[in-house]
């Protein structure tokens, strides 16, 4: 993995380099030029830039995704979770999927005025669209953008179904839009939650909120009378797997009525990233974790198909499965997703249309 240039400090972030991507003809690493002069620490920053899309609802026909459209007001991540699925995408940019994820940001400030544009067309069929199932629309940066509290009044203004997953608390802001939302039955909230160990999800996901303040996110959500989920992912073998009864019980204490998990994906890239972290934090645990997921994955670190890449196959998999399905009995959670609404759909008027007599 390519190293930081010399005075450049990473802190607070999920990997230590860069990696090359697949996509790049050159690997570029940082070398000494051989001048002895001292330069002085500077801390690795964020750094934001802008797009303008010509349509942000994208579709899919992935046979075990349970939603058929998504919108991603920003690409890259600044949670910097060492696992997410979503960091090859950066390579698609001419990006690294190690820290350009996590630091080299796009943020799509008209997503909202191109997604009503969309939602007027004749031919648009209303179906629930998902947010957050990539890269999370309540990462810091959006404290200042507000994109996709733009997004989300532009998807109640059209009486449009949207499922949100964050592990971000800034979604507490938007209460005020998603409640009367939810009374007609338009939103859910799914909360990540990967591990109720504080260290631990600081050294994954360094820059999301604490477990605590995931289940407080959960609590104030569902007190709003907004249906909430408990996303119990990544579920990571013999690392977090033995945590899944205990973060289900939380979050239904909390509130929460839903619950879904995920094994952990390691596509592309992503998967030397986790290794290097295992073998950072976890040295003692790396072989066996990594052992315990290619047992789950058909003797591979991953695998794409369809039909097992969210929940694994073999018989730890189908322990986990079967320990989850037991605990969510147990306590009073629905597996799956909640149903929305899609019989309010309607386009608002806009300036200068000729109201209605009659």
């Amino acid at each position: 993995m390519a190293g930081l240039s010399p005075g450049l400090r990473a802190v607070g972030r999920g990997v230590a380099g860069n990696s090359t991507g697949r996509f790049e003809n050159q690997t570029r690493v940082p070398l000494d030029d051989g001048w002895d002069i001292e330069e002085d620490d500077r801390i690795l920053r964020t750094e934001l830039s802008f797009e303008t899309p010509r349509s942000v609802i994208s579709y899919n026909k992935s046979p075990d995704i349970p939603f058929d459209r998504s919108i991603n007001p920003y690409r890259g991540c600044e949670h910097g979770c060492v696992y997410c699925f979503a960091r090859p995408g950066h390579c698609y940019l001419g990006m690294s999927a190690g820290l350009d994820f996590e630091t080299r940001l796009i943020a799509r400030p008209e997503a909202p005025q191109v997604l009503a544009r969309e939602l007027r067309a004749k031919r648009y069929n209303v179906a629930p669209i998902a947010i957050g199932t990539y890269t999370d629309p309540y990462q810091p940066v959006e404290r200042e953008q507000r994109i996709m509290r733009a997004i989300l009044q532009v998807l109640s203004d059209f009486n449009h179904p949207v499922q949100i997953t964050t592990k971000g608390s800034l979604v507490e802001r938007d209460i005020d839009i998603l409640a009367p939302m939810a009374e007609r039955g338009l939103v859910a909230v799914g909360v990540s939650l990967t591990t109720m160990d504080a260290r631990l999800s600081r050294n994954l996901e360094p820059r999301a909120p604490a477990p605590r303040r995931r289940l407080e996110m959960i609590r104030n959500l569902a007190a709003a009378g907004i249906p909430t989920r408990a996303m119990i992912a990544p579920v990571i073998p013999a690392l977090t797997d033995h945590e899944i009864e205990t973060l289900l019980e939380q979050a239904a204490g909390a509130g929460a009525s839903h619950a879904v998990f995920i094994l952990l994906r390691l596509p592309h890239e992503v998967a030397p990233l986790f290794q290097s972290w295992l073998q950072s934090h976890h040295p003692d645990a790396a072989s066996r974790v990594m052992g315990r997921l290619s047992d789950m994955r058909g003797g591979k670190a991953y695998d794409a198909d369809f039909a097992q890449r969210m929940s694994g196959t073999g018989p730890f998999a189908q322990l986990i499965a079967a320990r989850f399905s037991l605990a969510c009995k147990r306590y009073g959670l629905t597996q799956g997703r909640e149903t929305l609404r899609s019989d309010l759909f309607a386009c608002p008027p806009e300036v200068g249309d000729q109201l209605s007599l009659f």
